[in-house]
């Protein structure tokens, strides 16, 4: 079966430890070495992350003589924030209903206390 690239990208995103190196790499390039410092895996485990992140086209691989340096690649982040965007309208109304909910409650709070 054929993944749309949006539904990869989500998939990539779904593990914290994906989540944690691509927050690493928005800071600057690393080899996995860099990358796997933080976590208590394997350096064969961590290559299963990145494959997973490289397969989604959140990072590319380059060669430097003997480092291959991992980057971050945003345009597919880029593209999962423009679809999630699209319920911006909908969170934004539903926090509307919420304070308008809130300031009836203190509303009544605030009668209360007078009478």
């Amino acid at each position: 079966m054929v993944r749309d690239q949006l539904s990869t990208v989500f998939a990539a995103l779904a593990d914290p430890t994906r989540r944690a190196i691509l927050a690493r790499l928005a800071k600057g390039e690393a080899s996995v070495n860099e990358l796997a410092e933080p976590f208590d895996m394997s350096l064969p485990a961590v290559s299963k992350h990145l494959k997973v992140l490289e397969r989604a086209g959140l990072i590319t691989r380059g060669r430097d003589a003997q480092w291959r340096p991992c980057r971050l690649e945003a345009a597919p982040l880029r593209t999962a924030f423009e679809w999630t965007g699209g319920y911006r309208p909908f969170w934004e109304e539903s926090f509307e209903r919420l304070d308008d909910y809130l300031a009836e409650l203190q509303g009544e709070r605030n009668d209360d206390a007078v009478g």
